[in-house]
């Protein structure tokens, strides 16, 4: 069995990636929320086979916590976020990642790509890659996303948006984090604010 470790700062991201590679009963996944938590786990569980790192975590300041990472571990790293533009995928990819997962990969293409890693290959999405940084600028909400901005827009509260949308009060919170993200949102006012100046709230 491959023993992974896999850091995210978003709680609900990194266990969801964590139990569905654990259930695939070919990996032992270890996890940690900042890069400094990871560094340490290297110590505590290591070795590792693979590392998988956000981007956007606390500790990581862009890909110089690649780096300390890659110095830290005997195994590859590779880079996964849901925010990062194509040309920090390339410079991640140029610096020695292992491979560059955005957070949009299916779950089977996940484990592909996972595999791909554990072979010593490089994972390129090139479909990703290809894209301009411009392509980007676009800001794609889901319906459920969108419908939760024109709540925030109202001034609404989480649970006031929940029993408008009958869901659950933590998949309001989801869904205000990713959008929040897509739109590069400081909090939740702010996202209100760029939701309107965008014309999506």
């Amino acid at each position: 069995m491959k023993k992974l470790l896999l850091a995210d700062d978003h709680d609900l991201v990194r266990e969801t990636i964590a139990e569905f590679l654990r259930g695939q009963n070919k990996f032992d996944v270890c996890v940690a929320d900042s890069l400094g938590a990871a560094l340490d786990r290297c110590g505590t569980d290591g070795p590792f086979d693979l590392v998988l790192l956000d981007f956007m975590m606390p500790g990581m300041d862009a890909l110089s916590g690649l780096a300390r990472m890659k110095a830290r571990a005997s195994c590859p790293v590779a880079i996964i976020s849901g925010t990062a533009p194509p040309d920090v995928a390339r410079r991640a990819l140029r610096s020695g990642a292992a491979g560059f997962l955005p957070k949009t990969l299916d779950p089977q293409s996940l484990v592909a790509a996972v595999h791909h890693m554990l072979l010593g290959e490089t994972y390129k999405p090139m479909d990703f890659l290809s894209l301009e940084d411009s392509d980007l600028n676009q800001i794609n909400l889901t319906p459920r996303e969108t419908d939760v901005l024109v709540g925030v827009s109202k001034g609404k509260s989480n649970k006031e948006i929940a029993r408008d949308l009958d869901i659950q009060e933590v998949t309001v919170k989801l869904h205000l984090k990713t959008m929040s993200r897509k739109l590069n949102a400081r909090n939740r006012t702010h996202a209100a604010m760029l939701g309107r100046d965008m014309g999506l709230a």
